[in-house]
């Protein structure tokens, strides 16, 4: 058994110096568990905040089995969030290597030091672009880059592990924003200043999760007897569409909201030859088709499963939830001051 004599609950977060996996760790800390964040440098800025607020760290990779291991040394619970995004600077193989293989190497340290719960974080991706509204935990893969392919491969080796037995929770994340993010900073920006523009109808549905919401599924998904050998998709009650979330973002900032609408075909052709051009230098290209995928991807959720088998329940309505991430960016200095009426 791996609690200490105290019965204390003994958490490992992988991921912790990002923004869902920070926000998770001091959460758990919060919540009374004595937090390990597994740390690529734990010299780094991020990760000094985190040891500020009493989280211990342990210097590794995702990609190294023998750092996993000795990560998960006398814990109880292990929340694997880190996964490598969306760059186009890194190679494929480099994608599958942190996105799926790391799924390996955390079950079997899982397995070997006895830990009580794995909550494995992979995304909503998985589904691609639904034809299905809203969609399910049981709605089709249909992975459409590389980023989304290697979370599928690693969610079916934390599967395989679920259907042997091992106590393995997976969780589909939509997307997920709120203070310290700054994924949709550029949206904020472009509807402040009036660049923002709408490429295609902006009909199709997006579905946003508020990062507190998220934390409290990750936590439900690593404690609720009923969430063993579950897959979840967590994310706000109600999804939106892209012209509803640029109207609310103008709304949060006081603007008037954007209209000029452009055809999207030039801008999927731009990011391509962007794409192929950068890739070999491994340069990060300004225009990825995955941003593209942005105005033309459908994604809309049900999260009537985690309601229903864990208690889940979103608490922060999009409104509410853009307007403190407003907030957090006019403190950083990302966005002009609100103005008193505003306000």
């Amino acid at each position: 058994m791996s609690d200490d004599q105290s019965g204390q609950k003994r958490a490992v977060v992988t991921g912790a110096t990002g923004f869902t996996g920070g926000h998770l760790a001091r959460t758990l800390k919060s919540r009374g568990y004595a937090v390990r964040a597994l740390v690529r440098d734990p010299d780094g800025a991020s990760a000094h905040a985190l040891a500020a607020d009493g989280i211990e760290l342990i210097k590794g990779d995702v990609g190294d089995a023998s750092a996993i291991d000795r990560a998960s040394e006398g814990q109880t619970h292990m929340f694997h969030i880190a996964a490598v995004y969306r760059s186009a600077n890194h190679p494929d193989s480099y994608y599958f290597q942190i996105n799926r293989d790391s799924v390996s190497h955390v079950l079997a340290a899982a397995e070997k030091h006895g830990l009580e719960r794995v909550v494995h974080c992979s995304t909503c991706g998985v589904h691609g672009d639904v034809a299905e509204i809203p969609a399910t935990e049981e709605t089709a893969f249909n992975p459409g880059d590389v980023y989304q392919r290697s979370k599928l491969a690693g969610e079916e080796i934390a599967k395989k592990a679920m259907a042997e037995g091992a106590p393995v929770s997976v969780v589909r994340p939509t997307g997920i924003y709120g203070p310290g993010d700054d994924r949709f900073l550029k949206l904020f920006r472009t509807i402040e200043n009036g660049t923002f523009r709408m490429f295609g109808s902006g009909d199709i549905a997006y579905h946003m999760t508020y990062v507190d919401d998220m934390v409290q599924g990750l936590i439900l998904a690593g404690e609720h007897p009923a969430a063993i050998g579950e897959v979840f998709l967590i994310g706000d009650d109600t999804y939106t569409t892209l012209n509803g979330l640029v109207r609310e973002v103008a709304q949060t900032l006081g603007v008037t909201p954007p209209t000029l609408r452009l055809p999207v075909a030039p801008l999927m052709a731009a990011a391509t030859v962007c794409e192929f051009a950068c890739k070999p230098f491994g340069i990060d290209p300004p225009l990825h088709r995955r941003r593209v995928s942005f105005f033309t991807k459908a994604r809309a959720f049900s999260v009537d499963k985690a309601k229903r088998l864990i208690g889940f329940q979103p608490n922060v309505p999009l409104a509410d939830g853009l307007a403190r991430t407003a907030d957090w960016y006019r403190e950083q200095g990302y966005l002009k001051k609100a103005s008193p009426s505003a306000a």
